[in-house]
């Protein structure tokens, strides 16, 4: 029988719900700072409702224009997509910066101060957490225009990653790229407007086309991070009122997406995050990750840690957890949540926090 896997180490999603990126790491560190390679800023500010900030960068590009309806309000965003207007072609537009970058320089500033003055422990890294390409465009641009507007956006984010690594040296850098609405095509779900048609894989309905022509996506971003830095990877199934879009099965599409990130990416992926629905301490929905390809360098993390039950019910996720990766071979595991815990209570976080540490070491 293989050896079961240890449990070693947490992982924090991105959205912490803090006032500052200041306040994120100060409390970060207090609570979990010993448990931690890398550390969030908490996506404070404009990044609170992840990608929705990004209609701003959107209407600034010549050449896309927003559909003549009413608005679509959502957390106080206008959705209604944008399209073509014809005034511009496809292949010429230009999208200004992001926001991603200034942000992530702005954190580092304080992330460095607290990190010499002994706050945060040495050694520790900025996670700076990015979303695939294909979030943003799904959400903003009309389906008949996304194919031609995708490679427009996708050079603005490649862009905020140049950015960002000037910004922060390699050895401080830990980048997360996010990739939530790929699960909404893989599932075959709507996220508002009308089922997702995969524009960018041939015979989008063909799962395994389209788990590769997804991986190959964020693929993309990811090799423009620099050798040095930390890579990882955040697979999720959307954080809506902290629900999911839809219920995944079992983690079997979660797998094969990491997997087929692995075989497209020659350089390391430092670890991969997958969501627990907290319903879900049976064996079959651990059972797909039997077959985790990815090498021993690559860490995988599970959110399996819920505030509604604790260490119990962590330890009942953990059990099939380990069983099904000692027989990938894993030889350990570190936990962290479904997904980002920014839009949950504040004064929540740091208890959560300090839950990450008592699972931890119950779990050893």
């Amino acid at each position: 029988m293989p050896e079961l896997p240890r449990v070693a180490g947490a992982h924090l999603v991105g959205s912490i719900n803090q006032p500052t990126a200041e306040a994120t790491f100060r409390v970060v560190a207090e609570d979990l700072g010993s448990e931690l390679a890398r550390i969030p800023d908490g996506e404070v500010g404009e990044r609170f409702h992840w990608i929705l900030f990004q209609g701003a960068a959107f209407d600034a590009v010549d050449g896309l224009s927003r559909l003549p309806i009413d608005p679509i309000i959502v957390a106080g965003f206008d959705l209604r997509p944008l399209v073509l207007d014809g005034s511009v072609a496809a292949s010429d537009l230009v999208f200004g910066p992001l926001g991603y970058a200034d942000a992530a320089a702005a954190s580092y500033a304080d992330f460095t101060r607290l990190r010499d003055a002994g706050v945060i422990p040495g050694g520790t890294r900025l996670q700076v957490c990015l979303p695939s390409p294909l979030a943003p465009i799904t959400t903003y641009v009309a389906p008949a225009d996304r194919a031609a507007v995708y490679p427009a956006y996708a050079a603005a984010l490649a862009a905020e990653v140049d950015r960002i690594a000037a910004a922060i040296p390699a050895d401080d850098l830990a980048v997360q790229i996010d990739m939530a609405t790929e699960f909404a095509y893989l599932e075959g779900v709507s996220l508002g407007g009308g089922p997702l048609e995969a524009f960018f894989a041939e015979g989008g309905a063909d799962a395994p086309a389209l788990v590769d022509a997804i991986a190959g996506l964020a693929a993309e971003l990811a090799a423009r991070v620099p050798a040095g830095a930390q890579l990882g990877f955040h697979l999720c199934y959307g954080d809506v009122a902290e629900k999911h879009f839809v219920e995944p099965t079992d983690a079997g599409k979660l797998v094969a997406v990491a997997n087929a990130l692995s075989a497209q990416l020659d350089r390391p992926i430092d670890w991969v995050h997958l969501p627990v629905p907290i319903e879900r301490a049976d064996a079959a929905y651990f059972a797909p990750l039997a077959g985790w390809a990815l090498p021993a360098e690559t860490t995988p993390f599970l959110g399996l840690v819920h505030h509604e039950d604790g260490v119990d019910g962590a330890l009942a996720r953990i059990a099939p957890a380990r069983d099904a990766f000692a027989a990938a071979g894993v030889a350990a595991f570190g936990i962290g949540t479904e997904c980002g815990f920014g839009r949950g209570p504040a004064d929540r976080t740091a208890s959560l926090l300090a839950l990450h540490r008592e699972v931890i070491a119950a779990a050893g």
